[in-house]
């Protein structure tokens, strides 16, 4: 049986090239909002944290109307961190929309979603997205996106894939580049042409691949995927089985089924071959398990997840400030969490740690695990986290370590200080672009080496240049990086800072914290350039004296402190230091507060 009026698409493209911005126009042109409907921007953005950054972080399911057609749009996001969400949810459509900016051409992520979508054997729609931006470059971009396509060995069908030309934000698409769309009548007309409807059985047994979970208080886990053969009613007794796993079948019961319309999602009786559904009852239910007919437990070929290549370490907080802000403190708090995200991020593994308090979590990268963080600070968690590190492996004997493809597009006069930093981090030249007045510089450099480097490169770009690295291979150890060369102002007491103790310790290095934070002894304050950790007393108040000089009256005058963002923070830590974090605050500390205490573990080390 072939569902003609079914598409499955997914959109996929490399960060910032417009993916949600087209689905808010394919929603608003295929009818899904009423005339006086009032719409946020990037409405498929609905966590908070989406909204704030301008990044889609979890893919999320929607469907357009075109005619009496149904358009089934998975939104996918383009950071290489959240890759795992990408590659999961390919198996759950026909084909694809590539999107690529009309001036930036192909980056590292572009070339990593449309690998996954080619090695699957997926028809490739190509939409050269922001025509209407004036130094758009289509010719040439259209010439990077066949190299790409030869590069990862695509088929002739692949390579012939259709070219539209697209304004996202102006919700207009053109199959010439010279001439400008009225609507995306071109789009929705190639995608229904070029992407084969589903096929399969609809009177074989029930089988439905899970690709994406959700969770409800009401109805608990919900199973996101598409029916492949047979069909799916509500009340039905139906069996998980997972291909990797040999665990026997775990009989469960549909509760509900519903479709996605629009932005909502509709409860139905049945689904068939090629539907894209939830569904819930289904408890224990994981992403990769398969739903069958009792009587024909045959599970589906769910691609492994590429393995995560960062790790940092989850523990309980035990700083002298502990428990003030944070309604869960408990390791029991912190495990079930993890525990429960790792079920719903693929990519995210999760291992109880040396002690009862401490779990380590792996996942793909800084930014995949600061918004880990980030969340879990806002549902009110207080926890603690150590220094990011790669995860080593050995091939064939030989220590191998995980290499990024850093891609930087930086003004002509900042190549020298990009290349200098990079030749320290162990990075090497793949190639060098120019780009008008810009250069492209490709490189291939270590994971950590691009710890803490964010921050250094737009300073040395002086804000403009543009950096995006995708996970490549492992290779061959390069050796030591010295990975932070400043050390850290540490506070000698606790209490609460005043401006006379920072006037003096502001001489040593800049500055984290204001007149007026409370701060306890090993508490990080500030940045030492020197490079060793230096003791200052920041609670240090003025002695009052009978005596009065010329100058005693005069206003101390403190240098604006540096206000860390999380992502600075992590970026910041050294091995013997922490990450306290707090739903109000987060604070870098010394794993050991006791000044003493610390020196004469850093003077047995050394003595090592």
């Amino acid at each position: 049986m072939i569902n003609e009026k079914i598409r499955n698409v997914a959109i996929i493209a490399h960060v910032d090239h417009g993916k949600t911005t087209l689905v808010d126009q394919m929603l608003r042109q295929g009818g899904a909002f009423r005339a006086n409907q009032s719409v946020a921007e990037r409405v498929m953005d609905s966590n908070d944290l989406e909204r704030e950054r301008g990044i889609t972080i979890l893919a999320k399911n929607t469907s357009v109307r075109y005619g009496d057609y149904k358009i089934n749009v998975v939104d996918t996001p383009g950071h290489a961190d959240f890759g795992g969400e990408v590659e999961r949810i390919l198996k759950m459509v026909n084909g694809v929309v590539l999107l690529v900016d009309s001036f930036e051409g192909t980056m590292p992520q572009t070339r990593f979603v449309l690998e996954h979508a080619l090695m699957l054997g997926l028809p490739v729609v190509v939409v050269i997205n922001k025509m209407d931006r004036p130094d758009a470059r289509p010719a040439e971009v259209v010439d990077e996106v066949l190299e790409l396509f030869m590069d990862l060995n695509a088929t002739d069908e692949q390579l012939d894939s259709p070219i539209i030309y697209c304004s996202a934000r102006t919700g207009a698409a053109s199959l010439r580049a010279d001439e400008p769309g009225a609507d995306l009548t071109p789009l929705f007309e190639t995608i229904i042409a070029h992407v084969p409807p589903p096929e399969g059985d609809e009177n074989a047994p029930l089988q439905m691949l899970v690709s994406a979970l959700d969770y409800s208080d009401y109805v608990g886990s919900i199973g996101i995927g598409r029916v492949e053969r047979g069909s799916l009613k509500q009340g039905q007794q139906v069996v998980l089985v997972n291909y990797h796993e040999s665990r026997p079948p775990v009989r469960v019961k549909v509760s509900n089924i519903y479709q996605f319309e629009g932005l909502n999602r509709i409860a139905v009786e049945s689904a068939t071959v090629g539907d894209i559904v939830c569904v819930s009852g289904v408890e224990g239910v994981t992403i990769g398990d398969t739903l069958c007919d009792p009587d024909a437990p045959e599970p589906i070929e769910f691609p492994k997840i590429s393995e995560p290549s960062v790790e940092m370490t989850f523990m309980v907080n035990n700083s002298p400030f502990a428990g003030k802000d944070g309604k869960f403190v408990t390791s029991r708090h912190l495990r079930a969490r993890l525990y429960k995200e790792a079920i719903r991020d693929v990519s995210l593994r999760v291992t109880d740690g040396d002690t009862a308090e401490s779990f380590v979590v792996c996942g793909r990268g800084e930014m995949h695990l600061s918004i880990l963080i980030e969340n879990m600070r806002r549902e009110g968690y207080e926890f603690q986290v150590s220094m990011p590190k790669v995860l080593f492996k050995e091939i064939d004997g030989v220590k191998c370590e995980p290499i990024d493809r850093l891609v930087a597009d930086v003004p002509e006069d900042s190549v020298g200080v990009v290349m200098e930093k990079m030749g320290l981090r162990k990075g090497e030249l793949v190639s060098m672009t120019p780009k008008g007045s810009r250069m492209r510089l490709e490189f291939s450099v270590p994971s950590r080496g691009l710890f803490g480097y964010k921050s250094e490169f737009l300073t040395d770009t002086k804000g403009e240049g543009i950096m995006n690295a995708v996970f490549d291979k492992y290779d061959v150890y390069r050796g030591e990086i010295n990975r932070r060369p400043t050390g850290s102002l540490i506070a000698h007491e606790t209490g609460e800072s005043v401006t006379y103790g920072l006037f003096n310790a502001q001489e040593r290095g800049p500055l984290f914290i204001g007149p007026g934070v409370p701060v306890y002894m090993g508490m990080v304050v500030g940045e030492s350039p020197k490079g060793d950790d230096i003791v200052v007393n920041v609670c240090k108040r003025k002695q009052l004296t009978n005596t009065r000089s010329s100058a005693s009256d005069d206003a101390l005058r403190l240098v604006p402190c540096k206000q860390l963002s999380l992502e600075q923070a992590i970026e910041f830590l050294a091995d013997d230091e922490l990450l306290e974090v707090t739903p109000k605050t987060f604070r870098i500390r010394k794993r050991i507060l006791d000044t003493e205490t610390r020196m004469k573990e850093w003077a047995r080390n050394r003595g090592k």
